[in-house]
């Protein structure tokens, strides 16, 4: 019998109550079979108290399409982002219930094909199919009812890198991170500009900062996971989880000691004009505006024109400095850009403490203060603190020209980790 695929299983499963009619005949194999098991991947990944969310959520469905097949507006005691929410999960669970009553039946079919290898095959196979299946769907469902951070989609990144601890060698390796944050957004398909580059004096980096911008573009697909119903994220959410303080292990130039050296990495959501971004400009009242002469090397434009300019947000006191552009609005355009991602950043984090929502110490808080990797360059390893995860292979971590790239490589665990934390907030009744 030739095997079935398994979008076609049920228009041939009458088939296969005939064979097993005249299988009944044939002398069954005294050997003994095995039990089924399922895939060998975790199963059931949803717990009680996630249940009991899907059921309010289909009650939740019901009322809202009677509203709006009653009035053609959903109801108004539901948010538009509760809306969508619902009714994204209303068709996931559909797709389960599917998926349950296809197991429900396969399972009775090799009940009834005991002694007929080939079909107790096809059975066994078709079940790990729907089993791996079921738990894709179920990640897919537990991310469409978790808390949903929409910069992750829809905002642009400003990614600001500054050497810490360790001098010389400290800039030279802030420089190496920051041109590979550039190369490696730029191969994503992101566009990239330079916002802020201080030099130092012997071609590290003091301080820089980009703005990466693109939509939601990056397909991160999970284990398992088809590529094409992979979720698309945006630049905040592809390179967030960088912030942090990265050290470095490795033996300078001119040196035979190995040396540790530090660099800061701030990602910060920015607007993106394309989209309905949630942040505001800042008002022009809360800013002070100076003009000043470029300062450093950059040619005969440098202390001849008032090109440079900083900016103060005066409630906060927090200011950007841009001088890398000739023209003086270029240079305020920018200071603007990165001014406003700073002031919300730190809006943003002062919301979230004040309504107690800090990161759990696993995930970390994701500010500059915090070591999240080590990169010992004698064992050519990288190491993330925060999932446990280490990868060899430095220079090519660093390279976009690798697939496994410094970004790729550790952003899935990152996710998982930051499902598992949504998931405890859940199970706890916080929202």
């Amino acid at each position: 019998m030739a095997l079935v695929s398994h979008h076609g299983w049920k228009n041939t499963r009458h088939l296969w109550w005939c064979a097993l009619g005249r299988a009944s005949e044939v002398k069954l194999s005294t050997k003994l079979r095995r039990p089924f098991q399922f895939a060998q991947t975790k199963r059931w990944i949803l717990s009680q108290a996630v249940e009991e969310r899907l059921a309010a959520m289909k009650a939740d469905h019901v009322e809202i399409l009677q509203a709006m097949s009653s009035t053609g507006n959903a109801p108004t005691n539901f948010s538009s982002d509760e809306v969508s929410t619902i009714l994204r999960s209303a068709k996931l669970l559909e797709k389960r219930a599917e998926l349950q009553e296809e197991a429900k039946q396969l399972k009775e079919l090799l009940e009834e094909s005991t002694g007929v290898d080939e079909m107790e095959k096809e059975c066994r196979d078709e079940m790990n199919r729907n089993s791996e299946e079921m738990i894709m769907l179920e990640k897919k469902i537990l991310d469409a009812i978790l808390p949903r951070d929409e910069d992750d989609f829809s905002s642009d990144a400003i990614i600001e890198v500054r050497a810490g601890t360790g001098g010389d060698e400290a800039s030279l390796f802030a420089y190496e991170l920051f041109e590979a944050y550039h190369s490696i957004a730029k191969s994503i398909g992101f566009k990239v500009e330079v916002l802020d580059d201080s030099r130092s004096e012997i071609g590290g980096l003091r301080d820089g900062s980009i703005l990466v911008s693109g939509g939601a573009l990056f397909q991160m697909a999970e284990e398992g996971e088809d590529k094409d119903s992979a979720t698309l994220i945006g630049p905040y959410g592809t390179f967030k989880f960088e912030s942090g303080v990265h050290r470095v292990q490795r033996v300078p130039i001119n040196s035979t000691r190995i040396q540790t050296s530090a660099c800061s990495v701030a990602v910060m959501p920015s607007q993106n004009a394309g989209t309905n971004n949630q942040y505001e400009p800042l008002p022009v009242s809360e800013l002070k505006i100076e003009s000043m002469r470029s300062s450093g090397a950059g040619g005969q434009h440098v202390n001849t024109t008032n090109s440079a300019i900083r900016i103060t947000h005066l409630p906060t006191g927090i200011t950007a400095s841009i001088q890398d552009e000739r023209s003086q609005q270029r240079n305020k355009d920018k200071a603007l850009t990165l001014i406003t991602a700073r002031v919300r950043d730190m809006q943003r984090a002062t919301a979230e403490k004040e309504r107690g929502e800090t990161r759990s110490t696993l995930m970390g808080g994701g500010d500059r203060s915090e070591r999240i990797r080590t990169y010992n360059y004698a064992q050519d390893r990288i190491t993330d603190h925060r999932c446990k995860e280490s990868r060899k292979g430095i220079e090519s971590l660093l390279s976009a020209k690798s697939q496994d790239n410094l970004v790729v490589a550790f952003l899935p665990h990152m996710l998982q980790l930051q499902r598992e934390e949504l998931l405890s907030k859940v199970e706890k009744g916080s929202k």
